[in-house]
C-alpha cells in the first residue's frame, strides 16, 4: 500500500533498507527543502503526499538502494561547512577527510600567508575548505582529471574562493615551493572486495596498485623537491596503512613523522616535515 503521509513514506524508506538519515535527506531533496532541515520533517510528518511525489521518491529510493551515493542523487555534499556540488565525475567527499583539513589548519596560523598545494583535489573539498578557513593562504589544487577540475572550478566560482587549479599527474607540472602539501589520493588495493560497493564512483580516484600505496609512494617521493625547508606533507590513507606510510615518509627524509585519528579512532592521516637544515 502506497504511503499517504510524510511519516508513512519515511517509515517505508527505512523498511526498504535505507538508513534513517538517507531517507530524511532524500525526502527533503524531493520536497525542495534544504537537506539539513530535518526539523521540518518532524513538523510536517502528517502532511499528505501526492501520488506523483510518492512515485518520485520511489525512484530516489531505488537509486540509493542500488548503491548510488546520496550526494550524487541530490547533487550536493556538505564538507567542512561548505556546500559543494558533486556528481559521478568526482568522489563523494567523506567526513573522514575533515581530519586532513583540521590537521592542515593546525599548521597554518591564521593571518600568515602560506603556499599550499592540494594533490588530487577531486570536487575541490580540501582546497576550498583550506582557502575558506585561511583566506591569506595561496592555495593551488591539482588533479589529473579534466572532468574533476571542472567540478572543482565550478565549486570555487560559486563559493567565490580564489583557489588556483592545475591539471597535472601529481606534481609533474608543479614547481613549488610550498609550505604545505596535502593529499587525499587513491589508496584502495586493486583487488579490494569493498570496491563492489563503490561502482558509482570513479575507479581511478579509488585504486592504487596491488597494495593501494602506488600513488602515495609517488607523492612522498616527489614532495621533498616541492617543499620549503620545514614544510609539511600530510596525506590521507586507508585504515590499515598508517605504519607503511610513516615508513615511506621516514625513508624520504621527513622528520616529526606522526599519524592522526579520525572520529572513529582510526589512524586516517599521516604526515611529516622536511628538515630545516
Amino acid at each position: 500500500m502506497s504511503p499517504r503521509t510524510l511519516a508513512e513514506s519515511l517509515q517505508r524508506a527505512q523498511t526498504l533498507g535505507l538508513a534513517r538519515v538517507d531517507a530524511q535527506v532524500l525526502h527533503l531533496h524531493a520536497l525542495g527543502r534544504e537537506t539539513h532541515d530535518r526539523a521540518w520533517l518532524l513538523a510536517h510528518d502528517r502532511d499528505e503526499l501526492s501520488s506523483d511525489m510518492v512515485a518520485r521518491l520511489d525512484k530516489l529510493f531505488q537509486r540509493r538502494l542500488a548503491g548510488e551515493p546520496v550526494a550524487y542523487i541530490t547533487g550536493f555534499k556538505e564538507f567542512f561547512g561548505l556546500r559543494l556540488q558533486v556528481d559521478a565525475r568526482v568522489l563523494d567527499p567523506r567526513p573522514d577527510t575533515e581530519t586532513l583539513v583540521e590537521w592542515a589548519l593546525d599548521l597554518l596560523p591564521m593571518g600568515t600567508p602560506a603556499r599550499v598545494l592540494d594533490l588530487g583535489t577531486g570536487s575541490g573539498a580540501v582546497a576550498l575548505a583550506l582557502q575558506h578557513e585561511r583566506p591569506t593562504s595561496q592555495v593551488t589544487a591539482v588533479d589529473a582529471s579534466a572532468d574533476a577540475l571542472a567540478v572543482a572550478q565550478a565549486n570555487a566560482h560559486r563559493l567565490n574562493l580564489p583557489v588556483q587549479f592545475v591539471q597535472s599527474h601529481w606534481m609533474e607540472a608543479i614547481a613549488g615551493p610550498f609550505e604545505l602539501l596535502v593529499s587525499n589520493p587513491p589508496y584502495v588495493a586493486d583487488a579490494d572486495p569493498h570496491l563492489t560497493a563503490l561502482t558509482h564512483e570513479p575507479l581511478q580516484a579509488l585504486t592504487s596498485g596491488p597494495d593501494g600505496l602506488d600513488d602515495l609512494r609517488q607523492i612522498i617521493a616527489q614532495a621533498p623537491s616541492r617543499l620549503v625547508p620545514g614544510g609539511w606533507l600530510l596525506v590521507e590513507h586507508g585504515w590499515d596503512q598508517a605504519n607503511a606510510v610513516r615508513n615511506l615518509l621516514r625513508s624520504a627524509g621527513f622528520e616529526k613523522v606522526q599519524s592522526r585519528q579520525d572520529l572513529a579512532g582510526i589512524e586516517r592521516c599521516s604526515g611529516g616535515a622536511l628538515p630545516t637544515t
